[in-house]
């Protein structure tokens, strides 16, 4: 499967539902009924598919929770507040409260693929996200990290 790609707007009820836009659940492999949310970092939350979150928890387990604090605490933040959450009968899928309040989800989200999960962010917080990106910055950070002498074109 190809990883998950676009921005997409939706709305959270007062149940702390919303509705998986439809750009996004056609790219997930037909059939898929659960998924898994948990923490994120810088104020936002992860959403896997099964498998894929079966490999962030297959890492997770050769983390040595005896080792250091840094790493019981990573283990925990991800392992419980990981969620198993699985599409209602009018395809919606539920976010706990202890997860929308870390998030700091209001109303309006934004649901964002990032290849191997998909990212939850509150809309005003996402949008901030890039007030200060330019296409200079955006350019510099990409040849930074990417590399300038990349075989892929853009």
């Amino acid at each position: 499967m190809a990883g998950f790609l676009g921005e997409y707007e939706a709305t959270v009820d007062a149940k702390g539902r919303f509705l998986l836009p439809a750009g996004l659940k056609k790219q997930m492999p037909e059939g898929t009924t659960t998924l898994v949310i948990n923490r994120g970092m810088d104020e936002c939350l992860w959403m896997y598919l099964l498998d894929d979150w079966k490999k962030v928890e297959d890492r997770l387990r050769e983390v040595n929770p005896y080792d250091s604090r840094e790493n019981r605490m990573v283990r925990k933040a991800l392992i419980a507040g990981a969620v198993y959450v699985e599409f209602d009968s009018a395809g919606r899928l539920n976010l706990s409260k202890i997860l929308s309040e870390y998030a700091g989800l209001e109303k309006d989200i934004v649901l964002a693929g990032d290849i191997d999960k998909i990212e939850i962010r509150d809309k005003t917080k996402y949008n901030k996200l890039f007030e200060s990106l330019t296409p200079e910055k955006l350019s510099g950070m990409a040849s930074a990290i990417l590399g300038s002498g990349s075989s892929t074109q853009g």
